[in-house]
């Protein structure tokens, strides 16, 4: 792993993190909470990206052995989070979750 993906990672997760919290206010504020999942799923989602944009930035700060190993974390944790949101993403276009 020569290239170095932690300014991606973080930047990227930064940004979906974002979006997630948009989605988590907007469903608070209109009061859509109750008897659904979505905000569930979205919790979900901003942990992961949390995670993932705390590790890429730490790995950005430290030497290159501990660095790889915390890249390769945080690329783990940034795919756990898009499949989470995949995953919700499904499930509303199908009406599966409400």
């Amino acid at each position: 792993m020569s290239e170095n993906r932690s300014p991606h990672i973080l930047s990227t997760s930064a940004n979906l993190l974002g979006i997630c919290f948009i989605v988590l206010t907007s469903l608070r504020k209109l009061n859509l909470t109750d008897g659904s999942l979505i905000d569930e799923f979205a919790v979900a989602a901003v942990m992961f990206f949390m995670t993932s944009c705390i590790l890429s930035f730490i790995s950005m700060r430290r030497d290159r052995n501990l660095s790889q190993r915390l890249e390769m974390v945080a690329d783990f944790v940034f795919l756990s989070g898009l499949i989470v949101l995949f995953v919700a993403t499904i499930l509303i276009a199908f009406n599966l979750i409400k």
